[in-house]
């Protein structure tokens, strides 16, 4: 049949007709959802599986929220009264000098993937050391000598081994600190003059995982912490530089505990330590090398959260743990009387890690003795560095971050709620409640932090309040057991056996969130990353019928597979916490628990993101999960980014950002 060609009457009727089409077209496709929005570009070094088109209203949205700082501090100038911080710039973290309360923010160092391993002034002050990650995100830190007056920068250990925090020789302008050089395994612990790489020589040849905490005041000895494989458990030894020989500074003799934190006293004849010896919380002890006797320096069921012993002597700073808040005391070393406490607004001081489970708060006194510098972070703003004079406790504030457009003074307080879980106990977190113009039952966040042995408590949430200013999303962020700040107890209530008892506790905060008529129970996501992403996975399949999505990140999905495969300078420390796989009943208990061996169950639509660099927990967690649960036709949008554990440099994170953000779009909301 041939074509039909229409005559010259018809062919004006064709094209008016065509007129009117495109008039129609053009008026109502937007409202028939045809409209061809911008996207957000996916940046490089960002790979993405099903994971749709991020639209640019979305970035644009956000960015806002995003645009925030905070200043951690790093270190005292010996001599003059300067500090070094660390704050983000083009979105990364790197070394800034600060000479004056108050003062400009100078920049030091330039890195393009930034500093996240510290800093510090040498006895001198003629130059920094820094530690910083090498491996792109694979956590593998070195040390670095940045001179002051040049800005030439000098990488001092050998480019591929794991190094830990170095600690100064008071005298010496020497540096003790751990490597995994020797095998991959072991932090055996070095010391070197930092003028002088070649210097660096073995201090203790070890098995297992040692850290160098602290040099006594004459130089001659070294203070290390070392974690027994296979138990929750730490020792504190003094080690003479000369001899290498050790001396065991803790007991022997009662139950196991553990130490943290630990420094000389100013004199050089005691060693402060943080221990949970003998108490269900963690105190301050006071050790005296003389007698070989360890005593109890803070009161009987105070929970102690940090300190720091002044260099000069005569007072110990001793931050207490009151709950949702911290308390600055200064105590008097030989008499112990405490002054008056430090008066600072509500808030905590902020918490850094350490070679073992407990969190000592960054806090640092200059060498005169003279004034103590802390960070603290409020419910309503960052972390900034202050500073206390040690005579009056007057309180000067050295840094000022930026707020950006997260202008948490319209939003409702946090929240310290609490419920009870299966057992009877209670378990708390703390809730954030959407921006008061939204009105009727509230969708929830669940977001539940990594560690185990970590603890969320009020504090300013950047990104997040989009969420609640926005979108009109309360969160919760719980502290189920195995947090720190409960005590000794509650920190070993979801030990091996015990694991799924955690997962149990979100459960129960579910049932809690259904008795909240403000709370909507037919809403809520759940989330969380590291070990919170274990949880987040497990709640997932166990409670799919009361989450409708979940989001999780560089998350455990296998513990067998994990144990086997993480880091092996961190497997023995996390033994004590899972359980040991070589033992093949606990080898088939971590298999019937794990989120894989039941990924079948998993049916809400999940999202999960992962770093391709990931040394803690490999990508293969993630990968076997993916293709598990794509098994079930469930959804599954998977993110890798070429980065370590948690840590999302630049624009990685503000994709991660934005895709959240449309993923409780589509899931949560709708």
């Amino acid at each position: 049949m041939g074509l039909l060609l229409p005559s010259s009457h018809s062919a004006s009727l064709w094209s008016f007709m065509r007129y009117l089409l495109r008039a129609f077209v053009f008026l109502l496709w937007p409202s028939l959802g045809m409209a061809q929005e911008a996207v957000f570009p996916v940046p490089a070094g960002i790979r993405t599986d099903g994971v749709p088109p991020i639209p640019m209203s979305i970035a644009d949205g956000v960015a806002p929220y995003g645009q925030f700082r905070q200043a951690r501090f790093l270190g005292w100038h010996p001599t003059e009264r300067r500090i070094l911080i660390s704050t983000v710039f083009s979105n990364v973290s790197q070394v800034h000098e600060v000479r004056m309360p108050g003062g400009a923010r100078t920049q030091l160092t330039f890195f393009r993937d930034g500093v996240t391993g510290g800093a510090s002034y040498d006895p001198s002050g003629r130059y920094a050391l820094i530690r910083k990650d090498t491996s792109g995100g694979g956590e593998a830190m070195q040390l670095f000598r940045y001179d002051l007056d040049s800005g030439r920068i000098t990488m001092l250990t050998n480019g591929k081994a794991r190094h830990g925090v170095p600690a100064w020789s008071h005298r010496r302008g020497t540096i003790a600190y751990s490597s995994t050089k020797r095998n991959g395994k072991d932090r055996d612990l070095y010391v070197m003059n930092p003028l002088d790489p070649s210097s660096e020589r073995i201090l203790a040849e070890v098995n297992g995982t040692w850290d160098a905490l602290d040099w006594s005041p004459d130089g001659k000895e070294v203070l290390a912490l070392e974690l027994i494989p296979g138990a929750i458990e730490t020792r504190l030894w003094r080690i003479d530089v000369e001899s290498n020989q050790r001396t065991l500074v803790t007991p022997k003799t009662g139950q196991p505990a553990r130490w943290a934190a630990a420094q000389f006293s100013g004199d050089g004849r005691s060693v402060y330590a943080l221990s949970d010896r003998d108490a269900d919380v963690t105190r301050l002890w006071k050790c005296t090398l003389a007698s070989g006797e360890c005593m109890p320096f803070t009161e009987e069921g105070v929970a102690v959260e940090g300190y720091a012993a002044s260099p000069a002597g005569g007072l110990v700073a001793v931050i207490v743990d009151r709950g949702s808040r911290s308390e600055l005391q200064l105590v008097d070393e030989s008499t112990r009387r405490q002054r008056p406490p430090v008066q600072l607004p509500p808030g905590v001081m902020s918490l850094g890690f350490t070679a073992s489970a407990m969190l000592p708060a960054t806090l640092a006194w200059h060498r005169s003795g003279a004034a103590l510098a802390i960070e603290f972070v409020g419910a309503r703003t960052f972390s900034d560095v202050y500073a206390v004079d040690a005579k009056s406790g007057r309180v000067e504030r050295w840094t000022a971050s930026e707020m950006g457009g997260a202008n948490s003074e319209s939003l409702p307080d946090a929240e310290i709620v609490e419920w009870k879980s299966f057992d009877g106990r209670a378990i708390s977190g703390v809730l954030y409640r959407p921006a008061a113009r939204f009105t009727g039952p509230r969708p929830v966040i669940i977001n539940v932090h990594g560690g185990p042995e970590r603890r969320e408590r009020p504090r300013g949430l950047g990104r997040s309040n989009y969420f609640r200013n926005e979108m009109g999303i309360a969160i919760i962020y719980p502290n189920v057991r195995g947090s720190s700040g409960y005590g000794t107890t509650f920190e070993h209530l979801d030990d091996q056996r015990k694991r799924e008892d955690a997962v149990k506790d979100i459960g129960a905060l579910l049932d809690w969130i259904a008795t909240k008529p403000d709370l909507d129970k037919t809403r809520v996501m759940i989330t969380g990353s590291s070990y919170g992403g274990y949880i987040t996975l497990a709640a997932a399949i166990a409670y799919g019928d009361r989450i409708r999505c979940a989001l999780e990140g560089f998350g455990l999905s296998d513990f067998v597979a994990f144990l086997d495969g993480t880091d092996p300078s961190r497997r023995r420390d996390r033994l004590a916490e899972y359980g040991d796989p070589s033992d093949p009943e606990m080898r088939a208990f971590l298999k019937s628990i794990s989120p894989l061996t039941h990924a079948a169950k998993l049916k809400i639509p999940l999202f999960i993101a992962q770093g391709a660099k990931d040394t803690r927990v490999p990508p293969d967690q993630a990968e076997s999960m993916v293709k598990a649960v794509r098994a079930n036709g469930t959804t599954v949008w998977y993110v890798v980014y070429d980065a370590g554990h948690e840590e999302l440099p630049g624009t990685s994170n503000d994709f991660n950002q934005y895709a959240w953000v449309l993923f409780a779009q589509k899931f949560l909301l709708n």
